[in-house]
């Protein structure tokens, strides 16, 4: 064998190849697009750091030593404060979401500091136990900053001695197990992987065997196809679901305080969700290696970088929030760990619900069209 020869042959190897990579366009897209949306979520969603932490301050009344000793709130990079008088409010506002924490002042703060037995209370939402304990840190230093400079200046509205106790309670995650927080997301994790990985492949294939085109001679609608589609993994993820809610309640030890009904009702209507979604590329592709490729990117990747899952989404430019609200994940990953760990919240249950019927509702319809009795 010549080196010519040899050199000539895997020339026209390589141009072969390359050709042929050409013309298949969903290698150049996982080859390509696959590494920038992989930098663009681990750059902007990877982040332990707590930013923008809103926390309530319930303040007994506007006197100068109330106002002085949570004035630090104010100033820190990480934490943006809500003046309020009332707890009932700051409750209603912490069991919504809306606050991380709450500051609470008693009512005979000011003489109590003057004596030099100030207390406060901070209560945190505990539900995500990494950002509870950040949170914890950030406003038990920024209070310690303040009066420890207010001290300094001798001044004699917050006493002599300016000693104040911070009496931390966690609301929603008591024990501050990172597993109760973890565990609710696997199940979010785990239904959009049965869901648009499994239907992901099941149009595709059926394209490519050239068995779908059977059913176009039917009298059966495209609605009919891809209900009949969907109802076997419906049953598959029910049984998956109820494996799952056995193993968070009696393996990890997870409190479930919400309805059970209501968690199985909405994980069912986010399976329905995923599943269309899976159909949905399924269809558009037409392709078993470009469908999979796609669920991975539309879903199972979102799921775990944008949704919440691990990551406090505060942390995110706005435009990356804006997107983590259209993933259907986003709104079920609230959904769910509210129901595990807060209880049935309502608000919350109805406004979530309602993304995901529209969302199911709109995916299924898109699915109709790609079922479509005509061949291309």
């Amino acid at each position: 064998m010549t080196g010519s020869g040899f050199l000539a042959r895997l020339v026209a190897l390589t141009r072969k190849e390359m050709r042929q990579m050409l013309r298949d366009r969903s290698n150049l897209v996982v080859g390509l697009l696959l590494p920038v949306i992989l930098i663009l979520l681990f750059g902007y969603g990877l982040s332990f750091d707590v930013k923008h932490a809103r926390v309530a301050a319930v303040l007994p009344d506007s006197s100068s030593a109330t106002l002085n000793a949570v004035a630090g709130l104010a100033g820190s990079d990480y934490l943006e404060p809500v003046w309020l008088y009332s707890m009932v409010e700051a409750e209603a506002l912490i069991r919504a979401g809306e606050v991380d924490a709450i500051v609470r002042l008693p009512g005979q703060f000011t003489r109590d500091l003057a004596g030099g037995d100030g207390r406060l209370q901070l209560v945190l939402n505990g539900i995500d136990s990494n950002t509870a304990q950040s949170i914890e840190r950030y406003a038990a230093g920024a209070i310690a900053n303040v009066l420890a400079h207010l001290e300094d200046r001798h001044d004699a509205r917050l006493g002599r001695s300016g000693g104040v106790v911070i009496e931390q309670r966690i609301w929603f995650n008591e024990a501050s197990n990172s597993t109760w927080f973890l565990v609710p997301g696997l199940i979010v994790l785990i239904m959009t992987l049965i869901g648009a990985f499994l239907t992901s492949l099941l149009i595709a294939r059926e394209w490519e065997r050239g068995t779908l085109e059977s059913l176009f001679v039917t009298p059966a609608a495209a609605l009919e196809i891809t209900l009949a589609k969907l109802v076997p993994f419906l049953i598959v993820g029910t049984i998956d679901l109820l494996m799952c809610l056995l193993a968070a309640r009696y393996l990890f030890a997870v409190p479930i305080r919400g309805s059970l009904s209501i968690i199985i009702l909405s994980s069912l209507l986010y399976l329905l969700v995923s599943l269309s979604l899976g159909l949905l590329i399924s269809g558009i592709t037409r392709n078993q290696f470009a469908a999979s490729q796609a669920a991975l990117l539309a879903s199972f990747l979102p799921a775990l970088m944008l949704s919440g899952f691990v990551f406090d989404l505060r942390n995110a430019p706005e435009a990356i929030r804006w997107i983590s609200q259209i993933l259907p994940a986003t709104h079920f990953m609230s959904l769910i760990r509210t129901l595990f760990m807060a209880g049935d919240y309502w608000p919350s249950i109805l406004r979530n619900s309602a993304i995901l019927a529209v969302q199911a509702i709109l995916l299924i319809a898109l699915t109709q069209r790609t079922l479509r009795k005509r061949l291309d």
